[in-house]
């Protein structure tokens, strides 16, 4: 007998957060499907105030978040949600006012949000179909580039060989000064091909909303990858682009005009520091992980 249960994630990122439905379709015969029924993503830039603004998130964002969740829990009612988790990342552990926020909007609409730290986001995420993708005896480098921080995972053989997050984020990126980049970078850089030197043939596997975007972008089709010199020459045309030029002509989101730029050049960088020649962009996010992990600890 063919079962439907309805579990929805919330993703409180640097730069957006996200509400995600998934249909998880259980019967006798076979593994449970997960398959997405909505996404909900709402442009609010905690990390503009994280990383800036004495680490203080403001009013005017903590109001929109409350409005945010108002609006999340309606729209799991109408889809007959029956669990659902909120988990906040970068942004939010890095404010000052971090407890303060959530206590509020646990407060005014009943949403516990739970604030984690790098290692169990990326454990969230792992808990995928990223294992699919990890084949035999290749190595892979799995980059999942947030508005605060870069989480990066080496892979070989099918297992972990190391991983380390660092506050590599676009949004970060954009607010930092220019130097202060350069020092995050050069020790990216270390970390990478120090990690990476005795492996051959490396692959990167992307993940985050900017490398889904200029996957989307480059109309390959789903399990393809896309080369680094592919990568680079949209890299260089994006760059000559203007702000409003990116938004106009390429009908990218605000929110995304921007942050696309960083986030191009810490997966290009990736790439040359690892020599890997192509990078994998499975569909896979701290959302679709949370759904997953929520799904198999009720069983």
């Amino acid at each position: 007998m063919l079962e439907i249960k309805k579990i929805a994630a919330i993703d409180i990122g640097s730069n957006a957060i996200r509400l995600l439905i998934s249909n998880v379709i259980i019967s006798e015969d076979r593994e449970p499907q997960f398959k997405k029924s909505s996404l909900v993503r709402v442009p609010i830039r905690l990390g503009a105030d994280a990383f800036t603004n004495n680490g203080i998130i403001s009013d005017t964002n903590i109001s929109r978040l409350i409005d945010a969740m108002e609006a999340f829990k309606l729209l799991m009612n109408v889809h007959g949600v029956a669990q659902y988790k909120a988990c906040a990342t970068s942004a939010m552990r890095e404010a000052t006012n971090s407890k303060e926020v959530t206590d509020k909007i646990l407060s005014k609409t009943g949403v516990k949000i739970d604030v984690i730290g790098g290692k169990e986001e990326a454990a969230i995420i792992f808990s995928t179909d990223l294992s699919e993708l990890i084949e035999g005896e290749n190595s892979y480098l799995y980059v999942d580039v947030g508005g605060g921080s870069t989480e990066f995972t080496l892979f070989s053989k099918g297992e972990i060989i190391s991983s380390k997050s660092f506050k590599m984020g676009t949004v970060r990126l954009l607010n930092n000064k220019k130097a202060l980049n350069k020092e995050i970078f050069t020790n990216v850089e270390k970390w990478i091909k120090k990690n990476t030197k005795d492996l051959k043939r490396v692959s990167l596997i992307g993940s985050g909303g900017n490398i889904n975007k200029l996957f989307k972008m480059s109309g390959r089709s789903e399990g393809k990858p896309i080369s680094f010199i592919y990568l680079n020459a949209q890299y260089q045309f994006l760059k000559q682009m203007s702000y409003d030029d990116r938004i106009s002509e390429l009908s990218l989101n605000p929110d995304r005009a921007d942050v696309i730029i960083p986030a191009t050049k810490i997966y290009l960088s990736a790439m040359k520091w690892s020599g890997a020649r192509k990078i994998y962009v499975p569909k896979i996010g701290l959302s679709d992980g949370i759904i997953k992990s929520l799904y198999y600890s009720s069983l």
